[in-house]
This record gives structure tokens, C-alpha cells and sequence, in this order.
């Protein structure tokens, strides 16, 4: 199982195209390493956009595997995060459409806004802007509290693409640019999709929970 594996990289200071060419170059050790670096951040990601501990272990070792078939044609001047991460990505969704059901996302993590795209210069919104202004922040230690589960309730109820914007953002603190890489569009989609992820959780939030004065 992905999180049953050592938690470091025993030589943290090669960079992930290092290691991956080394293990095109023969040293199965350095594969090793890339999925002990990646076996929490992108399988947490996984259980967020998958809703199962299981499937996220299913999907990250698909997405390891595909790693490994395409190891050779990965241009070694790119960064290989992002690129794990599209791997990822579109497994999950794969794997999402085989089992024809809707994921549930979990909301363990509190949303941040220190080098992510919710930084952005200052001024871009964050989903819970756009809530009650009376609400406390969701954290781990409102897991399971009624609350997150409202939040998590209107994420999951997002359309797929829009879903995974705001994962990328504010649970990865993905950059724009990085973003841009792991979906394959451009700069604008990216900004533009974020604010519509962020409007498509309000109203369904806004739904789902209207203030006392408007019931």
C-alpha cells in the first residue's frame, strides 16, 4: 500500500529529473525514491479526489506504474512534479468513471493561502470568502464536525473539473503555472476556472445553507 512505505527520500538533495534519470539509466533504487518522496502528497490528493483510501492506493500505484512504461519519453528539461501529478489526475478520473460514481472529497486539510494560487498577488478569493463571514475556519480538528461536513458536502456536489481546480489550489497549493501544466490549459483557463470553481462552491453553498434572515 502507497502509505505503507518509508516516509524520506534517504538523499532529498537530487531533484526528482535526477532521479528519474538515473532509473532510466538502470538504478531501480532511484524509482524507489520517487515513490517514497510522492507516497503522502500525491496519495492524499488521491484519497481527496477519489473519496476512498482504497481507490487512492489503486490509482497511485497506476500512476506509478505508467511512470515507469513512460519513463523514457519524459523530457528531463521539464519538471517531473506536474507531470506525475496529470498522470495522476487522469487516472483518478479514469478510475472514477469505470466505478460510475460520484467521489466524496474529504476536507482534511484547512485552506491556505501562502505560496498557492489563493495568494495570487493578495487579491484572489478564497472559496470560504464566499461563505458566512461568521463561520470558523474548517481544520482537521473539525473533521468530523457537522460543519466540514456541510463544506465537504458542496464540493462534492461540484462538476469534476471544477473539483479539481480547487483541490490543485488550495488543499496542494499548486501555483497557476503548475496548474496550467498538470490540466493542459493556459494561463487564463486556469484564473478563470479557479474564480468559477469558486462562485460554483458558493452558490451551492449558499444552497445548501441559506443565512437565518433569507429562511
Amino acid at each position: 500500500m502507497a502509505d505503507s512505505l518509508p516516509r524520506h527520500d534517504s538523499k532529498p538533495s537530487i531533484t526528482d529529473e535526477q532521479l528519474l534519470d538515473r532509473y532510466r539509466a538502470g538504478d531501480g533504487a532511484a524509482f524507489d525514491a520517487l515513490v517514497r518522496r510522492y507516497q503522502h502528497e500525491l496519495f492524499h490528493f488521491l484519497i481527496r479526489f477519489t473519496g476512498s483510501r482504497a481507490a487512492a492506493d489503486d490509482v497511485f500505484q497506476e500512476a506509478f506504474l505508467q511512470v515507469h512504461l513512460s519513463a523514457d519519453t519524459f523530457d528531463i528539461d521539464r519538471r517531473f512534479k506536474p507531470w506525475l501529478f496529470t498522470i495522476a489526475s487522469n487516472k483518478a478520473r479514469d478510475y472514477l468513471r469505470r466505478q460510475a460514481r460520484r467521489p466524496t472529497t474529504t476536507l482534511s486539510a484547512p485552506v491556505g493561502n501562502s505560496g498557492s494560487v489563493a495568494s495570487g498577488g493578495g487579491d484572489e478569493p478564497s472559496f470560504l470568502d464566499f461563505m458566512q463571514a461568521d463561520l470558523p475556519m474548517p481544520d482537521q480538528a473539525l473533521e468530523q464536525s457537522e460543519l466540514t461536513a456541510r463544506v465537504r458536502q458542496s464540493i462534492d456536489a461540484m462538476p469534476d473539473h471544477l473539483r479539481q481546480i480547487l483541490l490543485l489550489s488550495y488543499f496542494e497549493k499548486f501555483s497557476y503555472q503548475e496548474i496550467a501544466e498538470v490540466l493542459g490549459v493556459p494561463l487564463g483557463t486556469v484564473k478563470s476556472r479557479l474564480h468559477a470553481a469558486v462562485a460554483n462552491f458558493a452558490e451551492r453553498w449558499k444552497l445548501a445553507n441559506p443565512s437565518p434572515e433569507n429562511s
